[in-house]
């Protein structure tokens, strides 16, 4: 059965109640336990630093006044565990990269719980949507990994999650989802559980694209976190615990998601149309987001239903935010004036 046609059998049945749709036959659960078993011995054996302290004012060279109001909501690659400095984290690196685009400063905001499975996205928007100020303007959630790891059923990962973005949508913030990661880039996970790791990733991300744009969210392929370079190179990718992502790849990652951000806000510099040099195209939504899955770092956003248009964004190189000597109120720190992105060779 094609990614497309199993992506659309877990949005259905997410949509009407259904069960689960198993990927692996009994026959194989004696040899994945094995092998589950000895991926538990090697992967985590680092201690991961805790999330850093992220929320706070980004762009401060912009002024304070009228700023942007970004949130963060998701599992542990969306709070940034695994790196020691705000600065490397997503939230900051997506916050100070917004702030160069729009060119205003950047209100920052991250619900994320590292752990976090998709049935915690209810408490995360409820939380945000509680804040005095109102709803953020657009919202980024990376969610996922987690439910395939706790083999949480596909149709009711995507079920919470096409609830959490409904109820973004309907506060009126815009959305930008970037999708499961691909578990079978984790370096001590063996055959054939690589192999499964990869195909229960890939289908959930396309699940994902085919419910959040129908919920009239974006999304992001974040696939191997970002592009052929974290397979090849996964000792400076992944950080000491060999689960989550180092500086580099957070900042890979953040590089991806930027440019979709930015075009849900309308402050991208590229336009919308398509460009068929760049392989995009309008396509029905399952076989957009089964293509999208293939492929990290594509964007695939709503058209006229029940099509939906597929982008391969140019990206910018982005520079760790620097850090304030001080402190912002609360105890956060703050980065100071942080650099426009670069333009980055990859297309």
């Amino acid at each position: 059965m094609s990614r497309a046609r199993v992506a659309r059998r877990i949005a259905a049945g997410a949509a009407y109640g259904g069960g689960s749709i198993g990927l692996i036959g009994v026959a194989a659960v004696g040899i994945l336990l094995a092998e589950a078993q000895l991926a538990k011995r090697t992967v985590g054996t680092g201690t991961a630093p805790l999330p850093p302290a992220v929320d706070g004012l980004y762009g401060r060279n912009f002024g304070t006044e009228d700023p942007l109001r970004l949130a963060l909501l998701g599992d542990s690659t969306a709070a940034g565990q695994g790196v020691r400095r705000a600065g490397q984290t997503p939230g900051a690196l997506l916050a100070s990269g917004l702030a160069a685009v729009a060119e205003r400063p950047v209100v920052l905001k991250n619900v994320a719980l590292s752990g976090a499975r998709s049935d915690d996205l209810e408490r995360q928007v409820s939380l945000l949507l509680a804040q005095p100020l109102g709803p953020p303007d657009v919202c980024v959630i990376m969610i996922g990994a987690n439910d395939v790891t706790h083999r949480m059923p596909a149709t009711e990962s995507v079920r919470l999650l096409a609830a959490a973005v409904r109820r973004l949508r309907t506060a009126g913030a815009e959305v930008v989802v970037g999708t499961c990661p691909d578990l079978g880039t984790i370096e001590p996970v063996y055959q054939p559980l690589r192999w499964l790791a990869r195909r229960a990733s890939r289908q959930l991300a396309a699940a994902q694209t085919i419910v959040v744009v129908e919920q009239g969210g974006r999304t992001v392929s974040l696939g191997d976190l970002l592009g052929p370079e974290f397979a090849a190179n996964p000792r400076e990718m992944f950080g000491v615990d060999l689960f989550h992502p180092s500086a580099e790849g957070y900042a890979t990652a953040a590089m991806a998601v930027l440019p979709t951000l930015c075009a849900a806000l309308g402050v991208w510099p590229e336009p919308d149309r398509l460009e068929p040099g760049r392989r995009e195209d309008i396509l029905p939504v399952a076989k957009a987001a089964a293509e999208a899955a293939k492929q990290a770092g594509t964007e695939v956003t709503g058209a006229r239903a029940p099509w939906a248009l597929l982008k391969h964004r140019r990206r910018r190189r982005l520079t760790e935010a620097a850090e304030a000597e001080g402190a912002a109120p609360g105890g956060v720190e703050e980065p100071g004036q942080e650099p426009l992105p670069q333009d980055s060779p990859r297309t």
